[in-house]
């Protein structure tokens, strides 16, 4: 899959990353991190009767292997290898203390039959299906309760083979919410890494309620036009890093999520502090970065850097409604290169799906404190729609170095919003004239404080590997 990328390409975005000269500092949960830890008790998926042909059924393998594998929860941990072949499987549970390891030739494929992936009680957080009232089928890869969870391997696969389960959904005749490809709740010490997911059924890799999770080095691949297929989203987690991917789909590359409208608010929990740095990718009908819709129990500190979104819809996206609730703030996004994407900056506030009738139209958001800077596109439509919800104004908007190569003549279309700018071109919209300097530098949430300068030093190298 990575091989995709022309020369023309990487030398275009070695160029992009020769120029970065800020990294976040401080952020001890976004190291490097050994995927490759050796655990004291290994075993191969064939010893338990697997059968690598793409048409056995191996949910048993998988279940019966894992199930040995817990017996060494407490003694170090274990290795389940899966080598070389075409893995056929329905939904299967991890363990803690376990590393699901893939060979660089290794695909585990789910299975087309739905019966195979079990239908389980809708979040808390949501009340229900995201798509259908009631359940949900269960993620391929599934765990809940667990601390330190490696799935890792030599850049093997994980094939959802979701066409049947988007058709499904484009007919309307689901009777359950689709499945994710991995989901992980109520976890710590989460690694997914070195691995291409492929064709989710629906958001591919789903962490909610947990802590400590790192997803770095994946390549995550779905048509374009494939419904509702997020690469990597957050839901009410903390110390979140997410580094060094490839991310091509039919929606949000990365989104931010916290629950659904009064049951969002209610559960409680938020996604904070959340790292995403030198991300590439593209869409036709999602964003690079979007935090919600599903933002209720509120989202913050969340910092990315070092993007290139190409050939996309919406590059950095805020969905909110009326009904919502909960906040946005403390967000900033800096060192963004952009080609041939229609807006650059959104902010959408007309997200009016509800869980139900018992949502609260007078729970408004508050959107507050976010930063935006040092971003260069070209071929860019509209540099920015930004829509807040009347009598609920968004503060403390700052956008700062941006200069954008705008095909539109009206770049700029806003309402709602309050906030600053500085060294923007086009012009920025009328509520965001005022100058960031000298008054107002305090009220924008740049983390001056947070950031180190890198220098030259490894600048763009991370790319050589594509």
């Amino acid at each position: 899959m990575r091989s995709s990328f022309s020369l023309v390409d990487v030398f275009l975005v070695l160029a992009f990353f020769s120029h970065i000269k800020w990294t976040v500092k401080g952020s001890s949960h976004c190291k490097q991190t050994d995927s490759g830890e050796i655990r004291p008790h290994s075993v191969t998926i064939t010893e338990f009767g697997a059968v690598g042909d793409g048409v056995t059924l191996n949910t048993k393998a998988f279940q019966n292997a894992i199930f040995y594998l817990n017996s060494f929860a407490d003694k170090g941990g274990a290795k389940l290898f899966v080598p070389a072949g075409w893995w056929l499987t329905g939904s299967f549970d991890l363990i803690s203390h376990l590393t699901l390891w893939l060979d660089k030739d290794a695909v585990i494929l789910g299975s087309k039959n739905s019966d195979d992936w079990p239908v389980v009680d809708p979040l808390p957080s949501y009340g229900r299906g995201r798509e259908l009232p009631g359940g949900r089928h269960r993620s391929l890869i599934y765990g809940r309760n667990l601390t330190d969870v490696i799935i890792t391997g030599d850049n093997g696969t994980i094939d959802g083979q979701g066409s049947v389960w988007w058709n499904w959904f484009r007919s309307k005749t689901l009777n359950y919410t689709r499945p994710h490809l991995v989901e992980l709740m109520n976890s710590t010490g989460v690694v997914i890494s070195n691995l291409t997911f492929l064709n989710s059924p629906f958001w591919t890799i789903h962490p909610v309620y947990c802590s400590h999770v790192i997803v770095q080095n994946v390549t995550i691949l779905a048509p374009l036009d494939s419904p509702n297929t997020d690469g990597i989203d957050p839901d009410s987690s903390d110390d979140v890093c997410i580094q060094d991917c490839y991310i091509s789909t039919g929606d949000d590359l990365i989104a931010i999520k916290s629950g659904w409208d009064e049951y969002g608010i209610s559960f409680a929990r938020p996604s904070t502090n959340i790292i995403i740095r030198r991300l590439i990718g593209h869409n036709r009908n999602g964003s690079g970065i979007a935090i919600g819709s599903e933002m209720s129990g509120g989202v913050s500190e969340v910092y990315a850097e070092n993007l290139y979104f190409f050939d996309s819809s919406t590059a950095i996206i805020i969905k909110t409604a009326r009904g919502r609730g909960g906040y946005v703030r403390n967000i900033y996004i800096s060192n963004v290169t952009l080609t041939g994407v229609d807006t650059a900056i959104r902010f959408n506030s007309n997200f009016s799906q509800h869980p139900d009738e018992f949502y609260d139209p007078n729970a408004l958001p508050v959107i507050e404190r976010i930063t935006v800077k040092d971003v260069i596109g070209d071929n860019i439509k509209v540099a920015g729609l930004l829509k807040g919800i009347e009598g609920d104004s968004f503060h403390h908007v700052c956008l700062l170095n941006i200069t954008l190569n705008v095909t539109s003549e009206s770049p700029w279309n806003c309402s709602y919003i309050q906030g600053y700018s500085a060294l923007v071109s086009p012009e920025t919209c009328e509520p965001l004239k005022e100058s960031i300097y000298p008054k107002h530098s305090s009220d924008c949430y740049h983390l001056s404080n947070h950031l180190w300068s890198s220098g030259n030093q490894n600048r763009g190298s991370w790319l050589l590997s594509w």
